[in-house]
């Protein structure tokens, strides 16, 4: 498994956002994880990176505990929703900035070829379009070799061109086994992408499956009113 969470409980003030999370990711796949605002998807996201702190609970990265070892994280490559760049370096200095961070062995000429960046290099981040700071911060999630994938988001901001170049990195990236984990509110590109749905309703895994497997416990006939029909009280009552 690449990873495994046991028992995951977090309470933010008198807020229990996460409630006894199960989960087993293996190797290989695309995740989406899904859920309505509120459900626990960012702080299980973040747990897994080590930017929450769990209340109560184990997860395992590649068969190795987390706690107390941050040199996980360097398995583990993070497309950030919102990417907070310092707006007044240029692009080729964050990219030489996160080399000198990461110290491994990276592939971006090959990626700033692909999204069209060359003429971007010298200009610093705070003149680039939100579709332009995208670009640079998937290249600095792709430019590594990490098994463990993480995606908040990623379409956000990009054109037609450049995100049908970050599905065929995507689904490069699994060609070699590695694990994917992807958000998104763009059904259509989860649709597409993902190998298992996980589907988070008040801080508990509430589905995990495929998109077939997805629509026939619901019912549904299309994906979208599939994930709805999932947030309805009825559901919930009749699932849980």
């Amino acid at each position: 498994m690449t990873i495994e969470i046991n028992n995951l409980y977090k309470k933010f003030g008198k807020n229990q956002v996460l409630k006894g999370v199960d989960l087993n990711i293996g190797k290989g796949h695309i995740y989406a994880v899904l859920g309505p605002n509120g459900s626990g998807k960012t702080t299980l996201i973040k747990s897994i990176l080590g930017m929450v702190i769990p209340d109560k609970g184990d997860i395992s990265i590649l068969e190795k505990s987390i706690k107390k070892d941050w040199r996980y994280r360097k398995q583990i490559n993070y497309l950030p929703q919102i990417a907070n760049f310092p707006p007044n370096i240029k692009v080729k200095e964050l990219l030489h900035m996160i080399k000198d961070l990461r110290n491994s062995p990276s592939e971006e000429e090959t990626l700033i070829a692909l999204f069209g960046l060359e003429p971007f290099l010298s200009k610093k981040l705070s003149t680039l379009s939100g579709g332009t700071k995208q670009k640079v911060n998937i290249v600095l999630t792709f430019m590594f070799d990490s098994p463990l994938i993480i995606l908040d988001e990623p379409t956000t901001g990009l054109d037609p061109k450049a995100l049908i170049c970050l599905k065929g990195l995507i689904l490069n990236e699994k060609a070699k086994g590695k694990t994917i984990l992807i958000t998104s509110h763009i059904m259509q590109f989860v649709e597409e992408m993902a190998d298992e749905v996980l589907y988070l309703l008040e801080g508990e895994i509430y589905f995990k499956g495929t998109i077939g497997q997805l629509m026939e416990q619901t019912g549904q006939h299309d994906f979208e009113h599939a994930i709805a029909a999932l947030t309805t009280t009825e559901s919930h009552a009749e699932n849980s």
